[in-house]
């Protein structure tokens, strides 16, 4: 159980804090509500190179990483195509500092023309690296366009086109910060080794005098229309093996059949005694290796199916087997046991996933951001909800062939 505080600052700003002193040390936690969907079609990752950017330095702190490693901490940051996220942990007695530099972040970046071009470098690079230069790092830069076709989804936080940032100016820079990072539009949380009146004090100090001015940020956003008709792509490349990647138009975050749809993951393919693999990895030998997985994101995500095809084997017979288990699964009602047993599982992994209190502070602003914050502690009661009958009704909705976003990647070196 997090116990935890919520306060909202006059400018808008949302704080949350959790006192834990089991530990000697401190996060602060910044969630910014904007990811890849916040983006124009012609100006993509601009997200995630604002997530490189916020360590560029500021006037008045000039080398963020340095200041941190002084107190002896952490940081890092992340981004995906509804958020980024923030976080800086060291030991308590540094709180004030931690706060100062979060504070002078939000307040405005070092806008040049070297920082930027830094960043661009780094990002770049980034792109090249993960996407280009990995065996199948490219999947998602067409699996995402052959599954949206309207919603920002369709292009991944690296953007639909790496020139998007290469020629990106230090005046897009200041527009997409003055749009995005403000008070209101941000949530901190702070959670270890805190006095909570007294961090509430330092925070208030700190952030309170930031501009409260809205940037524009909440524009409503074309919603994906139900599909109508499959899509496929074969794709060849130098990569290992052959791999197949499915993919399914599924619900949003907050939908209550958000949690049936990860239920069905983790039956399918969650461990050596799910479905998939000991049908289609241990017993058939059609797969070296199967995922199943949902991108859980705040709008309609995506039911993903991916395997590498075992030597010998086809894709087309990978894909045929794949459909079979899921055919069954829509026609045969799944087992008190088998639901029970997955549902356990979850709780595990849930309370595991509130161990560190760097993750807790994380828990803290996403819970927030959905809008439901009591799901930090209270999720699993979503997920003990669910019934057999749920699974099948999902199951026969969702995996349907002329909903299916097919790809074949095929490998020219096997």
């Amino acid at each position: 159980m997090i116990e935890y505080q919520k306060h909202i600052l006059s400018n808008g700003l949302t704080l949350l804090l959790h006192e834990d002193h089991d530990t000697p040390l401190v996060t602060v936690n910044t969630f910014y509500r904007v990811g890849a969907r916040n983006e124009s079609p012609d100006r993509t990752g601009f997200a995630h190179l604002f997530e490189h950017l916020m360590f560029g330095g500021t006037p008045r702190v000039p080398d963020y990483d340095a200041v941190v490693s002084n107190m002896g901490g952490e940081c890092n940051a992340s981004t995906n195509n509804d958020y980024t996220n923030y976080y800086v942990t060291a030991p308590a007695e540094h709180l004030p500092t931690m706060l100062r530099i979060e504070a002078d972040r939000m307040a405005g970046l070092d806008f040049s023309e070297h920082s930027l071009a830094v960043q661009q470098r780094v990002v770049t690079e980034e792109y090249n690296q993960r996407y280009l230069n990995q065996p199948y790092g490219d999947k998602w830069l067409h699996l995402r366009p052959l599954c949206y076709k309207v919603h920002p989804y369709r292009w991944c936080t690296i953007g639909a086109d790496i020139r998007h940032v290469q020629q990106a100016t230090v005046d897009d820079e200041r527009q997409f910060f003055a749009r995005h990072y403000y008070p209101a539009n941000a949530i901190v949380s702070v959670a270890g080794h805190i006095n909570t009146d007294r961090a509430v004090q330092m925070v208030e100090h700190l952030f309170g005098d930031l501009s409260s001015q809205q940037g524009g940020s909440n524009v409503a956003l074309p919603q994906e229309p139900e599909p109508v008709e499959p899509h496929r792509l074969q794709l060849s490349r130098e990569v290992p093996s052959d791999a197949l990647f499915m993919a399914f138009l599924m619900c949003d975050r907050l939908h209550p059949d958000f949690v049936v749809y990860d239920i069905i993951s983790d039956v399918l393919s969650n461990g050596h005694s799910s479905r998939m693999y000991n049908r289609l990895v241990k017993e058939q030998g059609l797969f070296s290796e199967l995922n199943v997985y949902l991108t859980g994101d705040r709008d309609r995500g995506l039911f993903v199916i991916d395997g590498k095809v075992q030597p010998g084997k086809t894709l087309e017979a990978a894909e045929a087997a794949v459909w079979k288990e899921l055919s069954f699964l829509c026609d045969n009602p799944i087992s008190s046991y088998e639901l029970q047993k997955v549902v356990n599982k979850f709780e595990s992994t849930f309370a595991f996933s509130q161990y560190k209190v760097a993750d807790r502070a994380h828990n803290l602003c996403y819970f927030e951001w959905l809008g439901h914050l009591n799901w930090v502690n209270d999720e699993p009661l979503l997920y003990r909800r669910v019934t057999p009958d749920d699974v099948q009704r999902v199951a026969r909705r969702c995996f349907q062939p002329y909903r299916a976003n097919v790809i074949y990647y095929k490998s020219v070196s096997a």
